[in-house]
């Protein structure tokens, strides 16, 4: 299986290995460069079905550190579909984008919250620092929610111009639209607070809005975190819950990873550790999953998907140590994947 095609919407994938999106850090005013030309073009050569480029800012304040990628305007659009376009010319690889904000946890550099002066206040649904130590948060007015809601959609359609295949909504990590989804990051008392119906409220509204400038040919995928580890917080069953709704809305995949709202937490770390969290939402959401979380081996990922706990496999450190994953994977049985012409004598 993990050398089949699979189809969300009209858009075939060549394989299940995707990139999972990871940040690098490297951009000068949210602008991509050489370096992510690079990075992820040898990924594209390495076989990888889907490509997700890393956490990308609606609004400058969304970015966690003041070297992360953006997408609130036409330079960083057009620096980003330069990637495009070299994926798409050299390889079968389809690329995606995942549009983020990281509220709270913006304004960061080395996992610390920096001065004002350095960086920027940061916003939250409600005055709840991620540390103690750090900033209280602008508490985000309705109104201002609703523009966020509209950033989104922008940087969606700048994303679509710049040839992007597909997008991804990022409501993990304890990043803005988790914040809103957790009932101890969210205490509000309006319309975006208090009910799992109103928490969900603000992702919902992102995904209506930015489906409106998809077609079929792009289909939307959610990464959200399947529980953040903290008692009487999100859990997974808030998270099948979710992901029913957002299967009756028209997004195509649930990639599920874990945890980041919560400072503190302990989680046990091995290989696979998040997989049990992608079969819950496939099986009793119904909808399809991307299963991430230290997955290293073709074999491993092919027992994932031949266990039909997810659809798609997401690779993060391990393909940053080896680019070459997904076709080197495909050798011992011969499996049908790109391999650069020009490395064909390479092939065993």
């Amino acid at each position: 299986m993990l050398y089949t095609p699979i189809r969300f919407r009209n858009l075939e994938l060549k394989n299940r290995w995707v990139m999972s999106p990871m940040c690098m850090y490297s951009c000068e005013n949210g602008v991509a460069n050489d370096f992510h030309l690079l990075h992820y073009g040898s990924r594209a050569q390495g076989g990888t079905g889907l490509i997700i480029v890393e956490a990308t800012g609606v609004v400058p304040e969304g970015r966690i550190t003041n070297k992360c990628m953006g997408i609130w305007n036409d330079e960083q659009a057009n620096a980003l579909s330069k990637i495009v376009k070299i994926v798409h010319e050299q390889s079968e690889s389809k690329i995606g984008i995942q549009l983020a904000h990281a509220g709270r946890k913006a304004s960061t550099w080395n996992g610390k919250q920096i001065s004002l002066e350095e960086g920027w206040e940061t916003v939250a649904p409600s005055p709840v620092p991620y540390e103690e130590s750090e900033r209280i948060p602008h508490v985000l007015t309705v109104e201002e929610i609703k523009d966020l809601v509209q950033r989104f959609k922008e940087a969606a359609v700048r994303a679509i111009n710049a040839g992007f295949d597909l997008i991804e909504i990022h409501a993990a990590h304890g990043y803005l639209i988790h914040q809103f989804l957790s009932p101890l990051s969210n205490t509000r008392t309006d319309e975006y607070g208090g009910s799992f119906e109103n928490r969900i409220r603000f992702l919902l509204e992102i995904v209506e809005a930015v489906n409106e400038v998809l077609d079929e040919n792009h289909p939307l995928f959610v990464r959200i975190s399947g529980t953040e580890y903290a008692a009487n917080g999100w859990n997974i069953k808030d998270s099948v819950a979710l992901a029913k709704i957002l299967r009756e809305n028209n997004v195509d995949l649930i990639d599920v990873s874990s945890g980041g709202n919560i400072h503190g937490v302990k989680i046990s770390l091995f290989d696979g550790y998040q997989v049990p969290l992608a079969e819950a939402v496939k099986k009793d959401a119904e909808i399809a999953t991307g299963a991430v979380g230290l997955i290293k081996t073709a074999k491993q990922a092919e027992e994932i998907l031949q266990n039909e706990q997810a659809d798609l496999i997401f690779v993060a450190r391990e393909i940053l140590r080896n680019p070459y994953l997904p076709v080197r994977g495909s050798f011992k049985n011969k499996d049908n994947c790109f391999f650069p012409p020009q490395y064909e004598r390479a092939r065993p």
